[in-house]
């Protein structure tokens, strides 16, 4: 399966804190498991950027999010390759977090 999406260098190290937190809190397997899971998200998205649904009332970017379990995958569903912007748990001030960019 051919990799058609990009993380954003933020992205990329919510994933990072995300798998090591749950390395942490649950072991290497859940970890690994979590990782797979997100990854997985990440290809449905670009193979069909356009689901998820837009939230006006956290940002003005022109991003889409994606619920995987507890966290929010926000990307950008017109670049190509997909570029995955945020991986965010969503009990975390995601607007603060986004910037409230416009």
């Amino acid at each position: 399966m051919s990799r058609r999406f990009i993380l954003s260098d933020p992205a990329a190290q919510d994933l990072d804190e995300i798998v090591s937190y749950v390395l942490e809190q649950s072991g290497l397997q859940r970890a690994q498991y979590v990782a797979d899971h997100l990854y997985e998200a990440f290809q449905k998205l670009a193979e069909a950027p356009g689901l998820g649904h837009k939230r006006e009332d956290l940002t003005c970017l022109p991003v889409l999010f994606w619920g995987a379990w507890s966290y929010l995958v926000i990307y950008k569903p017109e670049t190509k390759p997909l570029e995955v912007v945020r991986v965010l748990h969503g009990a975390r001030d995601v607007e603060a977090l986004l910037g409230g960019a416009e």
